[in-house]
């Protein structure tokens, strides 16, 4: 892994004895402690996550929102300043260059934070789009992002002096013994939670003060394994697999994060046809009826062994003790049915169900 990217924070990985994993050309702690002692200490307690391989890209200039409005799928004019916003930017044939979230700081100021490989594609495009005036901004390696997610989360930041309570999805700015902040009530694991964008200097000293803090609240440090067992419980897509060029958000049934009522977004004529019309597939969840584990690329198969679909996501739920995933299906299938998937030689029933597969608690106060 000698020509990976690094995170600031390696040597703090290292010296807390992570296995790490390539991501998006990142080398990144896969483990610490363990998948599942990590997982449970995020759904029992609290975490911390070192996401920096995540995309930054600034956006500033005149009207800023409303040129991202014409480019993004979500209605920025939807939330104020001081709030966040999940979005895609589309392809103009409707599939999903990348899920991103956009801090909206003011009429002329957005902050984005797209998925690690993508980053300079968003970058590209939107740099294509932008008219005079609007200035974007690679800051990949410009700041670092910290995830601290749990029921504790509260808890450890109230004890650094930072703010706590603010509404799911909005931030502020704020002090931590000189270091100036983004603090956003946002996460990926379904569970209270918020994150830290802070000057990539000052990433070790944020670290530091985020694990002496939550010692007493049985912090533990978690990696990229337990961030994917904990999302995928919550059905939360990841790109890539269960969003992607060609699985737009009409058949990943993320149409929830598309401004239907908007004039414009790259890729909405391709998307209202797709939506008038029906998608060919949907994405749903799976869950083990046996003891079958599910994972990307498998087939799945109705009752009579046709195929009718393909594993996007798929691992082993340390909450519910089974194997759980995300399929892409024939539209026709609905949740309630049994599928089959072939698992190695084998085909493993499942369950075809609605996601979360366990009760959210992200939105908690």
């Amino acid at each position: 892994m000698t020509d990976l990217k690094k995170p600031v924070l390696h040597a703090r990985h290292e010296a807390a004895g992570a296995k790490f994993a390539e991501f998006s050309g990142w080398s990144m702690p896969l483990q610490y402690a363990g998948i599942v002692a990590e997982h449970k200490a995020v759904r029992e307690s609290v975490g911390l996550f070192d996401v920096s391989h995540l995309g930054k890209a600034t956006v500033r200039g005149e009207g800023a929102v409303d040129f991202l409005n014409r480019c993004f799928s979500n209605d920025l004019n939807k939330i104020g300043d001081g709030q966040a916003q999940y979005t895609l930017l589309c392809t103009e044939d409707g599939g999903v260059q990348d899920d991103l979230i956009a801090y909206r700081f003011a009429d002329d100021h957005v902050f984005l934070i797209p998925n690690a490989g993508n980053n300079a594609g968003v970058v590209e495009v939107l740099k294509a789009h932008a008219p005079e005036g609007i200035e974007v901004t690679n800051e990949h390696e410009k700041y670092a992002v910290l995830a601290i997610q749990g029921t504790k989360s509260d808890d450890v930041l109230e004890k650094l002096g930072l703010p706590t309570g603010h509404d799911y999805m909005s931030f502020d700015v704020a002090d931590l013994d000189g270091v100036s902040l983004t603090v956003c009530r946002t996460g990926y694991t379904g569970e209270r939670g918020y994150e830290l964008v802070t000057p990539v200097e000052s990433a070790e000293k944020v670290w530091d003060a985020v694990m002496a803090a939550g010692e007493e609240f049985g912090i533990m440090p978690c990696g990229l394994g337990s961030r994917d067992t904990l999302r995928t419980e919550m059905g939360y897509p990841l790109h890539g697999q269960d969003l992607s060029p060609t699985i737009s958000p009409v058949q990943a049934r993320t149409g929830w994060a598309v401004g239907w009522k908007k004039d414009e977004f790259i890729g909405h004529e391709a998307l209202r046809a797709e939506r008038e019309a029906g998608p060919k597939r949907k994405l749903w969840g799976i869950i083990a009826a046996g003891r079958g584990i599910p994972r990307p690329h498998m087939t799945v198969v109705d009752a009579d062994g046709k195929e009718i679909g393909e594993v996007t996501s798929g691992t082993f739920s340390p909450s519910l003790q089974k194997g759980i995933g995300l399929a892409l299906v024939d539209s026709a299938i609905e949740p309630g049915v049994k599928v089959g998937v072939q698992v190695r030689n084998r085909v493993e029933e499942f369950d075809l169900v609605k996601p979360p597969f366990v009760t959210p608690g992200v939105r908690e106060s």
